[in-house]
């Protein structure tokens, strides 16, 4: 009954039926199937599907990005242990795939002996990054228009902070019991108790943490802190100069960790963790009491974005990706996120 009475629950493509219209709408406007595909240029597919984290990486100011690099699943897995050398990564380090969507085969590897194992499972290439420990994460929506002096400065259209999947003991409970009981942990009981199947009869203490993922995504449960009263010139002047750094950026959202929302402001102690296109939700609708009805508003606003910034950069000669190309495209994605959902259920990592 709660799943079915939280429209945050639904599955994606119920949430979005109604911009079926809205696509036709723009479509026709644009005179492109893909009238959003030309809003990033530099990215592949604007953002939208299949781009690599190493190719947004190096779009990012480096003083600002997680130390990094990219594993090609064919290497010997004594390579990768050697780049990691080379690039001071010591374990434990988080593991993602190079093209990833929805925090699949995310996994904070611990030990070689671990990340062998991830190595051997994945047939395409990852990244092994850094663990950021900076107690604050935040998603950070930016919205740029490419048209002039005037619009040189972006609009921050949401900013929330991150509060990862948990459970908090009582000193009685069990884990699966505690996960049974939780009001996001029970909508994905299944997957959480083969995740944490060895401490599921481990009773937690009283007023104690007991973290389920340590991921930021709201299909992954994650709880969203709605801080848009926090958005201000200082902020907006920091997004700024990091986005302006590639130039080519106009529509997406930061994922960022600092130290604190003050320290941000000043430009200090920033690690981006990821950068998401025109593929991004603006997840700032999430958690906060939206009805249906003002996210579905929220989300068309976007829409609109993405629609005015595409027409400006197609005057200016930057082409839409042709329809079947697109369809070519979004195709490979989605076997490519197929497959992944299949192998993160294999990960016991």
């Amino acid at each position: 009954m709660k799943k079915a009475f939280n429209w945050e629950r639904l599955p994606f493509n119920i949430i979005y039926m109604p911009f079926i219209f809205l696509w036709l709408y723009y479509w026709l406007r644009s005179g492109s199937f893909w009238f959003f595909s030309n809003v990033n240029p530099t990215m592949y597919f604007s953002g939208f599907e299949g781009e690599t984290k190493s190719e947004m990486f190096e779009q990012l100011p480096r003083e600002f990005s997680p130390v990094s690099i990219c594993v090609q699943s064919s290497e010997k897995f004594e390579n990768v242990l050697c780049k990691m050398k080379d690039a001071g990564l010591q374990f434990p380090v988080a593991a993602k795939p190079d093209v990833g969507t929805k925090g699949l085969l995310f996994r904070k590897i611990e030990n070689a002996e671990q990340l062998k194992t991830y190595h051997s499972l994945l047939p395409f290439d990852y990244i092994i990054q850094a663990i950021i420990n900076s107690p604050l994460e935040l998603s950070i929506f930016y919205v740029r228009y490419p048209d002039g002096e005037k619009n040189m400065q972006g609009m921050i259209t949401g900013l929330i902070a991150k509060e990862y999947l948990h459970v908090s003991g009582d000193g009685k409970s069990t884990l699966k019991q505690l996960i049974e009981n939780h009001p996001k942990a029970f909508m994905m009981a299944d997957e959480q108790k083969i995740k944490h199947k060895k401490n599921l009869n481990y009773i937690i203490p009283a007023n104690e943490k007991y973290f389920l993922n340590e991921l930021g995504n709201h299909n992954r449960g994650a709880n969203f802190i709605n801080l848009k009263n926090k958005i201000d010139e200082q902020l907006i002047n920091v997004i700024d100069k990091i986005n302006l750094y590639s130039k080519n950026l106009y529509y997406g959202r930061y994922d960022v960790k600092t130290t604190s929302l003050e320290d941000l402001r000043q430009g200090k102690n920033i690690s981006i963790l990821e950068y998401n296109g025109v593929g991004s939700e603006p997840n700032h609708i999430y958690d906060i009491n939206l009805t249906y009805m003002q996210a579905i508003n929220i989300i068309a606003q976007h829409w609109k974005y993405m629609y005015e910034i595409g027409r400006i950069n197609y005057k200016k000669g930057i082409q839409y990706i042709p329809f079947w190309k697109g369809v070519k495209m979004f195709r490979q994605s989605r076997r490519h996120t197929k497959l992944m959902k299949q192998l993160d259920l294999q990960c016991n990592i």
